[in-house]
């Protein structure tokens, strides 16, 4: 599963009623992994990607106020190791016991994030169990990592993007890749998919500096709201829904 990072910085706190108020704009990093499509979607004002648009109107509604920055990845990388950033985004799955570190807290989850078998309709039937992918070739990305993939074989493309092509050019008849990329190339490429069975999952959470605990429950109570609302499934749907076949 590919990590991708988005942060913000608090410099001073304080307490104002139930809420708690920075004295200055919190920091946070607006493509933070620009090839974490559908995710961040570097280049575009309207269409800035599933966290691109749903961090501001989190950090909105839990009432904290934001600036900007445009750092490339591993400025981005680079500024959160130091201490520069203090808030990104990740699966406590890509960590080892799903610490996701001494220094930082965890969020509730905020969306469902996972790995499918990815096939076409009329393959489907034959990947409704992940183990059907031993000793078959699959369509995998170059680069990535899979806990599995010694007992597949790996036919390697450049991208999300090329193994949506990969499948309807009929190079291979099923590949490895997270659920939301997948439907978002299939619906820009207008070439439909099928979600098979599930080779990997988790949930993504927003992972701050304990400094900044006193945060927590404002942003726990936004992501809360916009689940139950359907903000969240609103702004998914956007960037992936289309006619495909989940099973």
């Amino acid at each position: 599963m590919k990590k991708g990072f988005l942060a913000l910085t608090c410099l001073v706190i304080f307490f104002c009623g139930s809420t708690v108020q920075a004295s200055t704009a919190l920091k946070y990093n607006v493509n933070a992994s620009s090839s974490w499509v559908p995710y961040y979607i570097a280049g575009s004002a309207e269409n800035p990607g599933i966290l691109g648009e749903l961090v501001p109107l989190l950090l909105a509604k839990a009432n904290i106020e934001v600036e900007k920055n445009n750092y490339p990845p591993k400025r981005t990388n680079y500024a959160l190791a130091n201490g520069l950033l203090d808030f990104d985004f990740v699966s406590p799955s890509w960590f080892e016991d799903q610490k996701v570190g001494d220094d930082f807290v965890s969020s509730i989850a905020i969306l469902v994030i996972q790995e499918n078998i990815i096939t076409l309709d009329k393959n489907a039937q034959k990947w409704q169990d992940v183990n059907q992918i031993k000793g078959k070739k699959i369509g995998t990305i170059r680069g990535y990592l899979y806990h599995d993939d010694t007992e597949f074989t790996r036919v390697d493309f450049t991208s999300e993007r090329e193994l949506i092509k990969a499948l309807h050019k009929e190079r291979v008849e099923a590949v490895i890749s997270g659920d939301l990329p997948a439907l978002y190339w299939a619906k820009k490429l207008n070439r439909p998919v099928t979600l098979a069975s599930i080779h990997s999952e988790g949930h993504l959470v927003m992972r701050l500096r304990k400094k900044h605990t006193a945060l927590l429950p404002q942003i726990n109570a936004a992501i809360a709201e916009f689940n139950q609302n359907g903000t969240t499934q609103s702004i998914i749907e956007k960037y992936t829904k289309q006619d495909v076949f989940s099973r």
